[in-house]
C-alpha cells in the first residue's frame, strides 16, 4: 500500500515538472537551515531622525535575532549582517543565545550586555532606510542565514517603523 502511494505521488510529480506546474522555490526558503533568523527590525527609530552620538535616536533602530532551536546554544561570533547598500556589521565578541532567546542589535554608542540581550553597533549612523531595504544575516561560514526585504508601505501597515518577521 506504502509502495503504491509512492510510486502515484512520484508519478505525479515529474507529470507536473513535465508540464511545468511546478512553482519555483521561493528566494527566501534557505533561511530555514538556520537556527537563528531575523524576529523583527525597528526599521524607522521613533521620533526625528538624528544620527548624533549624543542625544540621537540611532540606538532605537534595532534588528532583532532570535533563536529558534529547541534545544542549541548559538554564539553569534562571527555571524553578519549586511544591508542592500552594503553596510555591514560582524558580530566580533562572543555572545551566546540559548534556545529561545534574542538579542537586539541596535544603533549608536553603549556597552554590549548578555543580560540585556543588546550588542550595539557602535556607530551612530543609521543603517536601515526607512522607505524600503533588505536586509541579509549570514553565518560565520559566508552562508545566508536569513533574509528579508521590506518596503514601509507594502510591510509596515500600522505605520511604527516595526516589522515582524518570524515572531
Amino acid at each position: 500500500m506504502r509502495t503504491s502511494h509512492t510510486l502515484a505521488a512520484t508519478a505525479a510529480a515529474a507529470a507536473a515538472v513535465g508540464l511545468g506546474l511546478v512553482a519555483a522555490v521561493p528566494a527566501q526558503a534557505a533561511e530555514y537551515s538556520s537556527a537563528l533568523k531575523i524576529k523583527g527590525v525597528q526599521y524607522d527609530a521613533p521620533g526625528r531622525d538624528s544620527n548624533k552620538c549624543s542625544g540621537g535616536n540611532t540606538k532605537n533602530e534595532y534588528l532583532t535575532i532570535k533563536n529558534y532551536s529547541r534545544s542549541t546554544n548559538v554564539n553569534l561570533k562571527g555571524y553578519k549582517v549586511k544591508d542592500a547598500a552594503g553596510n555591514t556589521f560582524t558580530f566580533k565578541n562572543s555572545h551566546t543565545l540559548q534556545p529561545g532567546d534574542y538579542v537586539h542589535l541596535r544603533g549608536g554608542r553603549g556597552t554590549d550586555s548578555d543580560a540585556g540581550n543588546v550588542v550595539y553597533r557602535q556607530n551612530c549612523n543609521f543603517i536601515w532606510n526607512n522607505d524600503k531595504d533588505t536586509i541579509y544575516f549570514y553565518k560565520p561560514s559566508g552562508a545566508r542565514a536569513d533574509v528579508h526585504a521590506y518596503t514601509k508601505k507594502a510591510n509596515d501597515r500600522d505605520g511604527n517603523g516595526y516589522i515582524t518577521y518570524h515572531g
